[in-house]
């Protein structure tokens, strides 16, 4: 058993200085007051072990007796500064953090202020045995504490965090039991000093695995985390529609790889995705940004310590969501894209076949016309002749507003269009107009403005609104049109309503694209399906808005509201 008691001792005297050096370069990388508890703690026990063998049993003189007070001291402080770790995460009641300061303390002082440690073989005065049940006493009561908090901290964190929690509960409460052994067997040939030896050993190979475990152990024990890993990896590759889904297949596996009991995540603009479990609390979560996306998990206290591989794991999720996100925007800016020069190639498809159209019909009429005026022009009647140029005047007209309605629109669609707003008598601005565009309908016109003062409008713009909106009403719609206007904070709104049977519903969201026409008006009445599209153009150059409702209690009404002043 004296072999079995060498053999453990130098084991665990190496161990202790392999277990205190990885805690003190833990410390070195993250300079925390967590690892500077532990580094502290195992110097501590380390210096003990180490030191401890060159202190005599029976020391004479002054150093001799400070270097087996040291020495005790070394380890009545190791089982505090393990405490002190351990409640680092969750500081503890004030009534427990005053009574075990005040153990150690009386502990230190008793420490110091015994005058004779019994040698072995000797018997135990009194003091002693007083100092060395406070002694256990103390011990115990932080072994106790450390056990039972980490132990039960480790519930609902992944497998490392957890598993390196419980290493460090059981290798407090193996080394208490260790110690006991140690002190009730002085005699190195026992059963009851080599086993508490083999305790010894164990609980340090426990502290190796909670406070460095090697890489393999952790592939070991994250087993299940590196499947919710691939799951989530995967999600992330597969091509999803929106930000959103992307956001939503994420953020459970990320809770569940951090332990976190809730995981949000925000677009660059603070906007929430998704979340998972209930955001927010007393506490900060773990922030994670990066370009384009901002991810919070929060998670239990003990994560930045225990969970460090998790926390960066959960940092190239985010990294990935980014990219992700990036490739759903570019996909929908693509899409998007696509759809316009879609959108695009078909108006200018209908504008060449449109033009052509409407172009050919008063061309192909005129050209008629002056073939016959020039060829057979001295054998018409004077009234035949009459009629030849009224109706080439009109075909002429027709295709002159043909061609001004595609002038507005390559001004338009080029922003050319210049603002000059200037003071409008409205309801003498307003007579004009509608006189010009209505003709010889104006009749069918009623003009009603409730605006006293002059307003600050652009008045080419102004006209081509209205004209166009009058003249829509009476093309499509049916008199009388009403012709309203009034000045409201600082906003001219005129309204053109007409009497007929209103928009067809199924046309009513692209009302104002171009080349749509009304219902079965299209199919009873000439027309380009510019004059709203030209209209609304204007309106919003003009920072205004032109917008459709359904007229009470019947027909089209069309509002068009613009800045004034």
């Amino acid at each position: 058993m004296h072999a079995l008691y060498i053999v453990f001792s130098i084991a665990n005297t190496i161990l202790l200085v392999v277990v205190a050096t990885l805690a003190i370069l833990r410390w070195r990388r993250r300079r925390d007051n967590v690892s500077a508890w532990l580094a502290a703690a195992f110097l501590a026990i380390a210096l003990l072990v180490t030191l401890g063998r060159a202190v005599p049993a029976h020391p004479h003189g002054v150093p001799g007796f400070l270097a087996q007070r040291l020495d005790i001291e070394l380890l009545v402080l190791f089982p505090y500064l393990l405490y002190r770790f351990a409640t680092e995460f969750v500081p503890p009641g004030r009534r427990l953090q005053q009574a075990v300061a005040s153990l150690t303390v009386g502990l230190t002082v008793f420490t110091l202020s015994l005058p004779h440690i019994p040698s072995a073989g000797e018997s135990w005065p009194t003091a002693f045995v007083v100092y060395v049940v406070v002694f256990f006493v103390h011990w115990s009561l932080l072994s106790v504490v450390v056990t039972v908090r980490l132990w039960r901290a480790g519930r609902g964190l992944p497998a490392v965090a957890a598993n390196r929690m419980r290493m460090l509960s059981f290798a407090a409460a193996v080394l208490t039991i260790a110690l006991l052994g140690t002190a009730f067997s002085s005699d190195t040939h026992s059963t009851a000093a080599a086993l508490s030896q083999v305790l010894g050993f164990v609980a340090l190979v426990a502290f190796y695995l909670g406070v460095e475990p090697p890489q393999l152990v952790r592939a070991y024990w994250r087993e299940q985390e590196a499947q919710r890993l691939q799951d989530a990896m995967r999600d992330l590759v597969t091509l999803a529609i929106t930000g959103r889904e992307i956001a939503e297949r994420i953020v459970g596996p990320s809770a569940a790889i951090v332990g976190a009991r809730s995981v949000a995540v925000y677009a660059e603009e603070g906007e929430l995705l998704a979340s998972y479990g209930p955001v927010g609390g007393d506490e900060d979560g773990v922030e994670i940004v990066q370009p384009g996306v901002r991810m919070v998990a929060w998670t239990s206290p003990y994560a930045p310590f225990f969970g460090e591989d998790e926390l960066r794991t959960l940092e190239a999720i985010c990294a990935l969501t980014a990219t992700a996100l990036d490739r759903v925007r570019l996909f929908e800016q693509e899409h998007e894209l696509r759809l316009a020069l879609e959108r695009a190639n078909e108006l200018m498809t209908n504008f060449v076949a449109l033009a052509a159209h409407e172009l050919r019909t008063p061309v192909t009429t005129i050209h008629g016309f002056v073939q016959t005026l020039n060829h057979l022009g001295d054998r018409l009647a004077e009234g035949q002749k009459v009629e030849l140029r009224a109706a080439l005047e009109q075909q002429t007209r027709r295709m002159a507003g043909l061609v001004e309605q595609l002038l507005d629109l390559s001004r338009l669609d080029a922003d050319a269009v210049a603002l000059r707003p200037q003071p409008l008598d409205v309801a003498s601005r307003l007579a004009e107009v509608v006189a010009i565009a209505a003709g010889p309908r104006h009749g069918e016109v009623r003009v009603d403005v409730q605006q006293t003062s002059p307003a600050t409008v652009d008045p080419e713009i102004f006209d081509h609104i209205v004209s166009n909106l009058v003249t829509n009403a009476l093309r499509y719609g049916r008199a009388p049109v009403t012709v309203t206007a009034q000045a409201n904070n600082g906003t001219l709104i005129v309204a053109v309503q007409d009497d007929g049977d209103g928009v067809a519903p199924e046309i009513e969201e692209t009302l104002f694209d171009r080349f749509v026409r009304a219902g079965v008006a299209r199919d009873r009445v000439a027309g380009t399906g510019l004059g709203l599209a030209i209209a609304q153009a204007y309106a919003r150059a003009h920072q205004g808005e032109l917008r459709y409702e359904r007229g009470e209690p019947r027909g089209a009404r069309f509002v068009v509201e613009l800045p004034s002043g």
